[in-house]
């Protein structure tokens, strides 16, 4: 929640993405020798345009003779999911830098759209590699159906005998029987 001025401000939701998919075109600046050169187009997951952007340079000066000084952004648009309301599983290819060297990756998800698996990728490459987001290059995220998931964590949620039990129950009281302070502690097992 944010506040201000010891004030509650009600529209700022709780729980957000930090990521984004963006679409980013560029292009070299058009010069006599070259009056339409080649255009550039990377989907790239970042937190706000201007990371987009800065993203959409890197990759094109490692990959191309090209640089921000030499050449310009057509558009950056956010991306978003199609349907963002059905459960998909996301197999992501990576290469990221550790202390000891560079390593590819393969890893899956299971998310509502592109960018929470995403984000699922960042919070488990930092928990388990340490590795931080600049270190992290993703080279390809895709929808897979559940025959093609190779990781048993993802497998396991492919059945449809999966039950997700409640353990701990605490009854609802009736308004005229609730009191602030009880005499017993309530009864969580199945009742």
């Amino acid at each position: 929640m944010v506040t201000h001025e010891n004030r509650i401000l009600p529209f700022q939701p709780i729980h957000t993405m930090p990521y984004s998919e963006y679409q980013v075109i560029g292009r070299k600046l058009p010069t006599e020798k070259d009056p339409s050169p080649k255009i550039y187009r990377m989907r790239i997951f970042s937190k706000n345009e201007v990371i987009a952007k800065s993203r959409f340079w890197y990759y094109l000066s490692q990959l191309y003779k090209l640089k921000k000084s030499n050449g310009e952004v057509l558009s950056v648009n956010e991306i978003h999911d199609k349907s963002p309301k059905r459960i998909k599983n996301f197999g992501v290819f990576l290469r990221y830098n550790s202390r000891s060297g560079t390593h590819n990756m393969y890893k899956e998800f299971r998310d509502l759209t592109r960018v929470g698996a995403i984000n699922q990728l960042y919070n488990d490459m930092a928990a388990r590699h340490r590795a931080r987001e600049k270190s992290i290059q993703i080279i390809q995220i895709e929808e897979i159906p559940a025959s093609k998931c190779r990781r048993a964590s993802t497998k396991q949620f492919h059945t449809d005998k999966i039950h997700f039990p409640n353990p701990h129950r605490v009854r609802k009281v009736v308004k005229r029987d609730r009191v602030v302070f009880a005499r017993t502690r309530p009864t969580t097992y199945r009742l």
